[in-house]
């Protein structure tokens, strides 16, 4: 079994699970791209944008985002493990394959390249990223979303020209508990981004969303 899909079994994805051992053995066939476009053009755009990348500061832009992570956060949506009245409506038809196969589709898409518009902030946001605070006990962001933000494929979101209110808020989510609180342990990577952000202050958490919006 692989390491993913044992992990999507052990936290109780099992849409996911299924998914991942549909693509290593084949399944039904390859990635249905053609349905994943009517998707998102019929509900994905309005927020997201055609090409993933979003139109609007509060909507993250996904292009260029790890196929299985989109895959991993549509279905806990689905589930009810990440909650979003709009996205677990926008998930609730979704099925497994969807899934892969919107994943697939953002991913192939192209990034917009985005600015930091505080230099100061985003020197301060520079520091965290790359280096944490130890006296605060947060650990390096580069740790987990790699040196130029672009993420860890199937477990660690793309960052870098994401909008930083978007981040700022999740930060503040996880902050909050209001993600990531998952009881049944069916978000790992959640609860270690919630106790990471609980250590962070809001200076903090803007300054590393400032520093992200302009990182390429």
């Amino acid at each position: 079994m692989k390491p993913m899909l044992l992990l999507a079994a052990v936290l109780g994805l099992w849409p996911v699970a299924a998914a991942i051992a549909q693509e290593g053995t084949g399944g039904a066939g390859k990635p249905d791209l053609a349905k994943a476009q009517t998707i998102v053009n019929q509900v994905c755009a309005a927020c997201h944008g055609a090409d993933g990348n979003s139109p609007t500061p509060a909507n993250p832009s996904l292009a260029g985002q790890p196929a299985e992570y989109i895959a991993v956060q549509l279905a806990n949506f689905k589930a009810g493990i990440r909650t979003s009245a709009v996205m677990q409506g926008m998930a609730a038809t979704l099925n497994p394959d969807d899934m892969k196969a919107l994943g697939l589709y953002f991913s192939r898409q192209t990034p917009k390249l985005g600015t930091a518009k505080d230099a100061e902030l985003a020197r301060s946001g520079q520091k965290l990223f790359r280096g944490g605070d130890a006296a605060a006990g947060i650990p390096a962001c580069a740790g987990c979303h790699s040196p130029d933000g672009s993420g860890i494929p199937k477990t660690y979101p793309r960052l870098a020209g994401q909008w930083p209110d978007y981040i700022h808020a999740q930060l503040k989510a996880f902050h909050m508990g209001d993600r990531g609180a998952d009881k049944d342990g069916r978000d790992a990577n959640g609860k270690v981004m919630a106790a990471i952000a609980f250590k962070m202050n809001d200076e903090q958490m803007r300054a590393v969303a400032e520093y992200l919006a302009g990182l390429h």
